[in-house]
């Protein structure tokens, strides 16, 4: 099959969960024998050269429109007194993406158009409204996250009485965005079982599938030669994703002060890209702040337990596959290790509140805590779950179920 991917972003270099969320997608399909046709906003905050996944080889095509989606405080202000779409989805909705999308449909033959993300829905919404939308061809939400609840979740913690206001009405608004724009998909992949349910929820027709993130086991192996330090736990992510951020000020000021005190020789390893400022003047808690890694992968062998301190957030942590793939114990909060298939004290250790991650830590510190045992666990849930080729095939199931490629298979 023929297959469009309309992107809120160049899903490249593989440096955070959306990027890789996204490229997984295509690098399986790829694999699996279809041709994908990639549009893609190029937006400041990802800019990309055009010929950036040129490596993906000839049965893939990358078209790129650069938009500035840049976020700016008066716009903001004048989307929230003026506009009933949320200012996330109205920085991504440009008339020069219109201009390049309605000839590549025109003149191409697509069986399937898959929109990655509430970012670019409205852009199918758009084109079904202006009649534009090929008969051929079906479309497909790949829905990986339910934004709305991201937000909602933010505002939850917040302290500062204006922003979880505003963060509580942008969550409101990106509801309601959700709910109008579900209806016009001929089907939808949810990255988990708990997005199903808002899904549903929402008034999402069916069909709507379980399609999880994925990952490429051949990047995320054990590797036996590196010893782990002792007494290190780690965590990574995009520090500029507020999830992240918030999670990791938590552990910092809540978790760690006390049990820093009590357990001196504990390290405490991070990395992520953006850290904030304040994050990287000088410490002297066992608290090292590497900022950007070039390998996630080697990163995380050099440390012995992964952290995901999530207090809010939505979809499912690419990055979580990832060290359960490597054979990584992993201790994270509820939110964190949600949608993902794992049981507490089997393939992974699932914790809520300061005192118990407290508790938690100092058992792994001194021996009463199964790591190696949890994380070969959790290697082999890994891949047997969520290997890429093995989701690929949940996207064809779907892509079969509404009938894409049907006029290929007739003629």
């Amino acid at each position: 099959m023929h297959i469009l991917q309309v992107s809120p972003r160049i899903p490249y270099p593989l440096h955070d969960g959306g990027a890789i969320g996204i490229y997984n997608i295509t690098a399986g399909l790829l694999r699996a024998g279809h041709r994908v046709t990639m549009l893609a906003i190029n937006t400041p905050k990802h800019h990309q050269p055009a010929d950036v996944l040129a490596h993906l080889g000839p049965n893939f095509r990358l078209v790129t429109v650069d938009v500035d989606t840049t976020a700016r405080p008066l716009k903001a202000l004048w989307n929230l007194l003026f506009s009933r779409r949320p200012y996330n989805i109205a920085r991504f909705i440009n008339s020069d993406v219109i201009g390049v999308l309605v000839p590549l449909i025109q003149t191409e033959s697509f069986d399937v158009i898959q929109y990655e993300g509430t970012y670019v829905a409205w852009y199918h919404e758009w084109l079904d409204s202006e009649d534009l939308t090929p008969e051929r061809a079906v479309s497909i939400l790949r829905a990986h996250n339910i934004e709305y609840v991201i937000w909602e979740r933010l505002a939850q913690g917040e302290k500062n009485l204006a922003k979880r206001q505003y963060l509580n009405q942008l969550a409101a608004r990106l509801r309601r965005f959700e709910k109008e724009y579900l209806w016009c998909f001929d089907g939808v992949a949810a990255i988990t079982k708990e997005d199903i349910v808002r899904l549903r929820e929402l008034g999402c027709p069916e069909p709507i599938a379980l399609v999880p993130a994925a990952v490429e086991m051949a990047s995320f192996q054990p590797d036996p030669s590196i010893k782990p330090q002792p007494r290190t736990i780690f965590m990574i992510g995009s520090l500029n994703w507020l999830p992240n951020l918030e999670g990791l000020e938590w552990l910092l000021r809540e978790v760690w002060p006390a049990l820093h005190a009590e357990l001196p020789d504990l390290e405490l390893h991070v990395a992520g890209v953006a850290p904030p400022a304040h994050l990287l003047v000088p410490r002297h808690d066992n608290v090292f702040i590497h900022g950007f890694v070039e390998s996630a992968a080697a990163f995380m062998r050099q440390y012995e337990l992964m952290l995901v301190p999530l207090l809010s957030g939505g979809g499912m942590r690419v990055k979580i596959i990832e060290g359960m793939a490597l054979g990584k114990g992993i201790l994270s909060t509820s939110i964190g290790a949600e949608g993902i298939e794992v049981r507490d004290g089997h393939d992974i250790i699932r914790r809520d509140g300061a005192a118990a991650w407290q508790q938690t830590l100092r058992d792994y510190y001194h021996d009463r805590l199964p790591v190696a045992a949890i994380g070969g666990t959790a290697a082999i849930t890994a891949a047997a779950v969520y290997a890429n080729d093995r989701v690929t095939e949940r996207f064809e199931a779907l892509y079969a179920r509404v009938g894409a490629g049907r006029a290929v298979q007739a003629g």
